[in-house]
């Protein structure tokens, strides 16, 4: 199919497209999926030392460590964020920092630092979850869904 429009073109149109070829930026595939899986494998493990202090220090169990220990990685991400490290860290690793939940919160506090000069209500209040309110909102109603399917097999004995 591709090389069907290609005999179809103008040999002006065929010329340019040669110039666009060689020009193109090769992308490095590989070494960006490294540093993706590495840096996220990074910001996991802080997590799960977080984690881990929680249920050492603060005598949370396992299944009570995820709620202080995402909290605390999404104020981490947001002081990052702020000062300016976070950025860099997503420059260098790409989604390995947009997947885990600190993208979250560097989604949130980029859009409040960008509106900021536009005051608090105006600027920071209404554009602070610009980007972040879809994640928001397709969480909510999952977590609705998955409580009503829970409740209806509850209730109708398929779940003890």
């Amino acid at each position: 199919m591709a090389n069907e429009k290609r005999k179809n073109l103008t040999p002006v149109q065929q010329e340019y497209h040669l110039f666009e070829k060689e020009r193109e930026t090769k992308r490095p595939v590989f070494k960006n999926c490294l540093r993706a899986f590495f840096v996220g494998g990074l910001i996991c493990a802080v997590g799960q030392a977080i984690s881990y202090f929680y249920m050492y220090f603060f005598d949370f169990t396992e299944q009570t460590a995820g709620n202080p220990t995402v909290a605390t990685m999404v104020f981490l991400s947001m002081i990052l964020t702020g000062i300016g490290v976070y950025d860099r860290i997503a420059q260098f690793a790409g989604a390995g920092s947009a997947v885990p939940v600190t993208g979250f919160g560097n989604a949130v506090i980029s859009a409040a630092i960008e509106h900021r000069t536009e005051g608090f209500v105006l600027g920071v209040g209404s554009n602070m979850f610009k980007l972040a309110g879809s994640v928001i909102l397709f969480g909510t109603f999952a977590a609705f869904v998955v409580a009503l399917v829970k409740t209806i097999a509850v209730k109708w004995g398929g779940l003890g």
